[in-house]
């Protein structure tokens, strides 16, 4: 098969074939969050090496990120968090102690070297493939480094300091009138909903541990507001849901947003902390049971975003994410593990699949179908909503094949475009906390954090030191005769984004 092709195997009952394109940077593993911090960007890399071995590389269109830059983020991001970002370093830190604050960064969100980087290069793949599935260059786009759902306008959250996620699906809006949002992280997705609280043109659906958890939002009830009343879905769960129980939600409520809202294309945050034995996590998913509801998207042949997001038990975060990669493309991967460099990872099974426990599934019938039967019901009030003729949605504009060498990255994006979010100071349910912020504002302290001081200890089969620059030739995406193209699909001028208004 064509290295660069990105051509599928037939799958499943569709047997349409898909065209993937994987987004990686071989510097993502590099980045270093600090001694006993759970986010390890390491993950990506493991990802990366059992992709490699496990001889998936071949089948899909391998790029390497052009990485975002300020007015990219600035398309979300207020001005000054991103100055703030770009300018921070571990040396200089200590003078910018009102800013830190301000924009919470220093305990979950540290600052570290190549902070910026990390953000321009997870973030440039998300918006990459976007961009790929907007000019119909692909079925299926991944990134696991993006997915970094919790980042607000202006402050950083929960390990999340760009919202990638928010960046992609404005980029997806360009040439879709509705983009569905699915997230089945562990924690809620609370800055891509608050992002799209009030529109109709962007739905998003949270499957999440409810009660005492970061970070305290995603109530049922809390639904939309405006025009986008009832194209939020929060499904709140307890500890120890288990495959059957996760699906005899997912399937039913994801099948009825397909039907009712009819995304032109889908953004799925496949969050690996809901797996069974996560460091940060409580829920008892299998890699299968996760796996499947990729599967359940990919069945619906709508243009498909698959992201990263939350994972701390990093070889089960690898192996996910791998099969996962597998389903996209349709092909089954073995559960006997191949030799590769991080092979000790995986013991002492050495395998793709790892059983899930026997917690308690705190998730009852009952609790399970109240839930299923008030979401229905929120689905089946969009068929009478007001705002169901869906805002216009600009032009097609018609843009020319890109020469793969064209240097001219400056005209990717319309520098004079002025896409924002709807930003409106409205009353809104005193449950949601809506990012209003202005440049001036106080500081504050908002919402809860995650406690990482039971983590600080060192974790010996998973603490990984930052590996220098120039140890990246051991890496896989090197190792093998795969293709490996710089995503130079933006360096154009694209349409203007749509007012969200």
């Amino acid at each position: 098969m064509d290295n660069g092709g990105g051509n599928s195997l037939p799958s499943g009952p569709d047997g349409v074939k898909r065209k993937v394109c994987y987004f990686y940077d071989p510097e993502v593993g590099n980045y270093y969050y600090g001694q006993g911090h759970p986010m390890k960007p390491h993950r990506i890399r493991m990802t990366h090496a059992l992709l490699a071995h496990y001889g998936l590389l071949q089948h899909m269109q391998v790029l390497k990120p052009f990485p975002a830059r300020d007015r990219d983020l600035c398309r979300f991001h207020a001005d000054d968090y991103v100055s703030f970002l770009r300018n921070i370093t571990p040396e200089t830190q200590q003078d910018q102690l009102r800013q830190l604050k301000r924009f919470n960064v220093g305990e979950d969100c540290p600052v570290f070297d190549g902070l910026y980087s990390f953000c321009q290069t997870y973030a440039g793949g998300s918006v990459g493939g976007a961009v790929k599935l907007n000019h119909h260059l692909c079925d299926i786009a991944i990134n696991w480094a993006g997915g970094l759902h919790h980042a607000k306008k202006c402050e950083a959250s929960g390990f999340c300091y760009v919202n990638d996620i928010v960046l992609a699906i404005l980029e997806l809006l360009k040439q879709h009138e509705r983009v569905l949002y699915v997230d089945i992280d562990i924690h809620h997705g609370d800055g891509v909903e608050e992002a799209f609280y009030t529109t109709d043109r962007v739905m998003t659906v949270s499957f999440h541990k409810f009660g005492d958890y970061f970070p305290g939002t995603g109530d049922i009830r809390d639904t939309g507001h405006s025009k986008g009343k009832y194209y939020s879905l929060n499904v709140p769960l307890d500890d120890g849901i288990d495959d059957e129980s996760y699906h005899s939600l997912f399937k039913p409520i994801v099948r009825k947003v397909m039907e009712v809202f009819r995304p032109g294309a889908v953004v799925l945050q496949c969050g690996a902390d809901s797996l069974s034995g996560d460091r940060l996590g409580c829920f008892n998913l299998s890699i299968k049971g996760h796996a499947d509801c990729v599967r359940f998207m990919r069945s619906f042949n709508v243009p498909l975003l698959l992201l990263g997001g939350g994972g701390y038990t990093i070889r089960n975060v690898a192996r996910c994410w791998c099969y996962e990669t597998g389903v996209a493309l349709g092909v089954e991967v073995d559960d006997k593990m191949p030799q590769h460099e991080y092979y000790e990872y995986f013991g002492p099974d050495y395998t793709l699949h790892v059983a899930p426990s026997n917690m308690e599934n705190k998730n009852t019938r009952q609790m399970l179908e109240e839930i299923r039967s008030k979401l229905l019901d929120n689905l089946s009030k969009l068929q009478h909503a007001p705002s169901v003729p869906f805002q216009e949605r600009p032009p097609d504009t018609e843009i020319p094949e890109v020469d793969e060498d064209q240097e001219d990255a400056d005209e990717r994006w319309d520098p004079d475009s002025d896409m924002e979010i709807d930003d409106e100071q409205k009353t809104l349910p005193s449950r949601v906390r809506r990012q209003l912020i202005e440049s001036d504002a106080k500081d504050q302290q908002v919402g809860q954090k995650v406690n990482l001081d039971h983590l600080r200890g060192p974790d010996a089969a998973e603490e990984i030191a930052p590996t220098k620059a120039s140890d990246v030739s051991a890496m896989a995406i090197d190792e093998q005769p795969i293709n490996v193209e710089q995503d130079n699909s933006r360096k154009q001028l694209d349409q203007c984004y749509p007012k969200l208004t």
